[in-house]
């Protein structure tokens, strides 16, 4: 066993406003510039919808993130060495500028120096690519509200793969008379990353300290490898340097104990970062779990309890400070994921191993309960609720499970007790919901004071990078490609300085 620390994310999408606040400070701070203007290191879709790229899901199109072999053993769905060497020139399993969006500005000149005149002048949009005039057809979120359900929420790949099932057109027809969710997403940061495995230049790398995957500008040589690699489409080209760029984490923030810009304006206090310890020699097995549908309990069962003493001695030994150990001893991730386990990691079946979870929407439960004639203070007749709530678990299933309807369904479960249990407690009416879903009292109160009215020290979880590893860890030449010599996670291909 080989102790290894990683910054994590958890995301509760039933406080997303859908504001889009996050993104909007995001690219103010890292792609508010020329040739990032069609670039959104976080942005917020819609769902039902086909996100941002249109269809970043169909992976028969991208062909991104890690298969089995014959043999079960992980290959990049993008190829191997030899058919990424001869499409390295041109690659077609890659966006193009239409699946993002055309970046636009506006003819603002003409509202000041057209002449007088019976109508008002109107601005007209420009590319900011060839400056001409165009039609803006496409943006990051064009979907926003199902606006355009017609056109792209019925091209939504999850609904796709449930029309397969004989269930698409049910589901299309409850979100239609219901509600749709928002779905915020940054890079994954994931143990296992395509991209880095992919990039023929090295450019691309996870840091030994924090896990945080980033991109070096020197080194990049604009092949474009990691973009087709990525399976959720998070690594984005500067149009005009020609490298590529990806979200950081925000790494100078999280180095001095900071969050996340996205994490810090979030209207909705949705986002909850952490530290976690994990496994370095497990990741590749637990990767390489073949049934899709057990993938995210593989990737827990990498995790390590920070409390057990066999691991926090290990950890020391493996270098991890005492404060790092602390800090992942009060993870909320921790907490979210492997505690209580309700958070869920966003398309397992790529076999990243993700390390941002999503805790799946839920409501409104309570009121779809009394729509079905049932009582809410009833923990039988809410149970029955969640199970026929208009957001199918069969469509949650397709996100966040590899299709395992029953792992949504407990998730679900454990979050309509945390609401019975506290109506019980406060009310003094109804049954208590703790014993169905194995938690006890107590957890259920934990969590909801987690979920509900944590303050950001609850919620952010931070240790400051210590300053006297910056040199060792500089000397480290690190990897984490699978095709390479080293193996996964950040496992050395160097041997540390003396």
């Amino acid at each position: 066993m080989r102790v290894m620390a990683s910054v994590a994310m958890v995301m509760n999408l039933d406080k997303c406003l859908g504001c889009s606040t996050c993104s909007v400070t995001c690219k103010q701070t890292w792609t508010n510039r020329d040739g990032t203007d069609y670039v959104w290191f976080n942005n917020v879709e819609t769902r039902p919808g086909v996100g941002y790229p249109a269809s970043w899901e169909d992976q028969g199109r991208w062909r991104g993130g890690w298969g089995l072999d014959g043999s079960g053993r992980l290959r990049l769905r993008s190829g191997g060495r030899v058919r990424r060497l001869s499409r390295i020139f041109a690659n077609p399993e890659m966006p193009s500028l239409d699946d993002y969006y055309e970046p636009a500005t506006y003819d603002f000149d003409m509202l000041l120096s057209a002449p007088a005149g019976e109508h008002m002048p109107v601005a007209r949009p420009l590319s900011a690519v060839t400056g001409l005039p165009m039609a803006i057809e496409r943006g990051p979120n064009w979907d926003d509200d199902l606006g355009g359900s017609s056109i792209y929420a019925a091209s939504d790949p999850n609904l796709t793969a449930l029309h397969d099932q004989g269930l698409g057109d049910q589901v299309r027809l409850e979100f239609e008379k219901t509600f749709m969710f928002h779905l915020p997403r940054i890079c994954n940061h994931c143990l296992n990353p395509a991209c880095v495995a992919a990039c023929p230049s090295g450019a691309m790398y996870k840091r030994e300290q924090d896990g945080i995957v980033l991109a070096d500008q020197d080194r990049c040589r604009g092949w474009r490898m990691c973009v087709s690699a990525c399976p959720y489409k998070k690594v984005f080209m500067n149009r005009l340097t020609g490298k590529a760029e990806k979200c950081t984490f925000c790494f100078p923030r999280v180095e001095q104990g900071l969050p996340t810009v996205c994490a810090e304006t979030c209207v909705g206090r949705l986002r909850y970062l952490g530290l976690v310890l994990y496994d370095l020699d497990a990741v590749e097995q637990a990767a390489a779990t073949e049934d899709p549908t057990l993938l995210v309990e593989a990737q827990r069962a990498v995790f390590l309890d920070p409390n057990d003493p066999a691991v926090i001695a290990q950890a020391e030994a493996d270098g991890i400070a005492r404060d790092w150990i602390a800090a992942a001893q009060a993870s909320p991730v921790w907490a979210l994921v492997m505690k209580h386990k309700v958070a869920l990691p966003l398309h397992p079946e790529h076999r990243t191993l993700p390390m941002v979870w999503y805790i799946p929407p839920l409501s409104p439960v309570l009121t779809a309960t009394t729509q079905m004639g049932g009582d809410n203070t009833d923990a039988d007749d809410v149970f029955h609720a969640v199970a026929s709530m208009r957001i199918p678990m069969a469509y949650l299933a397709q996100l966040f499970t590899a299709g395992d309807v029953d792992l949504v369904a407990g998730t679900l479960m454990r979050l309509a007790a945390v609401r019975t249990h506290m109506r019980a407690l406060t009310t003094g009416v109804g049954r208590d919901a703790a014993t169905p879903v194995g938690l006890s009292g107590a957890d259920l109160e934990e969590l909801y004071r987690l979920l509900a009215i944590a303050k950001p020290a609850q919620r952010y979880v931070i240790p400051r990078a210590h300053r006297e590893d910056a040199a060792r860890l500089a000397s480290w030449v690190t990897g984490c490609a699978l095709d390479s010599p080293g193996g996964v996670g950040m496992s050395p291909t160097g041997a540390p300085a003396s």
